[in-house]
């Protein structure tokens, strides 16, 4: 950063300076005030530029951090969309595991005996009928109870058999699931992503500010350059008007005296003229005066 103006360098003017010092003073003076004045405009136009080369990095900066903004909303947009993609996905496949929960319910197949169970009973109570003495009522409710389990066995084996149907359905709520788990999955790279651009763009922002910091001090800087140089350049103006002053009344003494040698010549040649009419006798010198002064 630009130093401040080393003022111990300023040419200082006093109306007293003005009034009272002489030509050949105000002259030497004008000279300083000039050479100061051109020194202060190269010191301001130096940090005129300085200040501009800040202000475009501040506006590149700027720029930078448009872009990154631009670049996290678009990719924002897309994390939008992916999700309203997996939220659809997921609410579709909560559908489908529901309806695999209650087409288990429906087929009961978590409760009761497997079939090779059922079937050994069904062998069982077969012997029994068929190698144990019964009673007509024991007979009757082994009967019965062999029915019992044959209709049971029955019924399992036609809900085994829609099996299929549910592990399609499993199988198609589990796909749904994974393309929904595949959109979680953009939503989270892209998520990133877009935080990523977010903070470039915060620093971005936060070097633009101190650029412009920088820019703004630099302009004082050059704005305290230049209001010293128009000082300068003033006061240099104000010697030279004095001079031209003290030009102007030296002309005019020197007319002032010419007019008044002028004069003095004219009345000595006069008298001479007049001595010459009255009949005196002239030298050479009053002839030489009358000549100077056009009498003759």
């Amino acid at each position: 950063m630009a130093d401040s103006i080393d003022t111990s360098k300023n040419v200082e003017l006093t109306e007293d300076d003005l009034e009272n010092k002489s030509k050949g003073q105000l002259i030497k003076l004008a000279g300083q005030l000039r050479d100061r004045r051109n020194d202060l405009n190269q010191m301001a136009s130096e940090r005129a530029s300085s200040r501009d080369d800040l202000n475009a990095k501040t506006r590149e900066k700027v720029d930078e951090a448009q872009e990154h903004r631009e670049k996290r909303d678009e990719l924002n947009e897309l994390v939008q969309e992916h999700k309203q993609k997996r939220n659809d996905l997921n609410a579709e496949a909560n559908e489908l595991f529901d309806k695999v929960e209650e087409m288990k319910s429906d087929l009961e197949l978590d409760d009761g005996k497997d079939l090779e169970e059922l079937e050994s009973e069904i062998e069982d109570l077969e012997f029994k009928q068929q190698t144990e003495v019964l009673s007509s009522e024991e007979e009757k409710e082994l009967i019965e109870k062999i029915e019992s389990k044959r209709e049971e066995y029955q019924s399992r084996k036609e809900k085994m058999g829609q099996n299929d149907d549910l592990d399609e359905l499993v199988e198609e709520a589990e796909e749904v699931r994974s393309e929904a788990s595949k959109h979680h999955q953009k939503v989270t790279e892209l998520a990133d992503k877009a935080q990523e651009h977010h903070n470039q763009m915060i620093e971005a922002y936060r070097e633009a500010d101190d650029i412009r910091d920088e820019a703004d001090e630099m302009h004082e800087k050059f704005v305290e350059a230049q209001e010293a140089a128009d000082r300068h350049h003033e006061d240099f103006v104000r010697v030279q008007k004095r001079l031209r002053e003290l030009d102007k009344k030296e002309e005019e003494a020197k007319q002032s005296e010419r007019d008044q040698k002028r004069e003095e010549v004219e009345a000595e040649a006069e008298e001479i003229y007049q001595k010459f009419k009255e009949g005196e006798t002239l030298d050479t010198e009053d002839l030489m005066k009358l000549q100077k002064a056009g009498r003759l």
